[in-house]
């Protein structure tokens, strides 16, 4: 946390139906202290709006609450660190559903080694009780445009389980 600007917990509703959960806060993050507000936290906006959600329907946090230096991976050492504020934060909000974005994300959460592939578009039970959706973080997505249609799959099964009305397209 030495290097970080702001401290990034989290935000939205106080009793989400749906926590997002990603990887560590980014350089706009660590600026302005909000979660998913660069270009990723665009896509991840309109991904909620696709099933009906805004932002202020979720809370959207992630594992480490301060940027990495360099914007790198979290290191296990980081991620053990801060992994009681992340449990805290689920314990308090008690939410349905979890949606776990991203590899880091999903290894934590599941307490696995498997990678994100092998993960995503199945709902999972956590070691702690959790029902957690895997899906592809939307830093990825935005690389990797045509694994789009698979998070789409995801949000869809996520909306379903939510009971959400799917808005039409515009």
């Amino acid at each position: 946390c030495g290097s970080r600007t702001r401290t990034v917990f989290g935000e939205g509703s106080s009793r989400p139906r749906l926590v997002v959960v990603g990887e560590a806060p980014g350089a706009e993050e660590d600026r302005t202290g909000r979660p998913f507000v660069g270009r990723a936290g665009e896509l991840l906006t309109r991904m909620l709006q696709a099933i009906g959600l805004g932002r202020e329907d979720v809370f959207i946090c992630n594992v480490l609450k301060c940027r990495p230096p360099g914007n790198r991976s979290p290191r296990p050492d980081e991620v053990a660190g801060c992994r009681p504020f992340l449990q805290e934060q689920l314990e308090v909000l008690d939410p349905p559903l979890l949606l776990a974005v991203g590899s880091h994300a999903v290894r934590l959460l599941l307490h696995t080694e498997r990678g994100i592939t092998s993960l995503r578009g199945r709902f999972q039970t956590s070691p702690d009780g959790w029902r957690v959706m895997p899906t592809y973080h939307p830093a990825y997505l935005l690389r990797n445009p045509a694994a789009k249609r698979e998070a789409w799959e995801d949000l869809q099964k996520v909306a379903t389980e939510l009971e959400l009305a799917i808005p039409p397209r515009r």
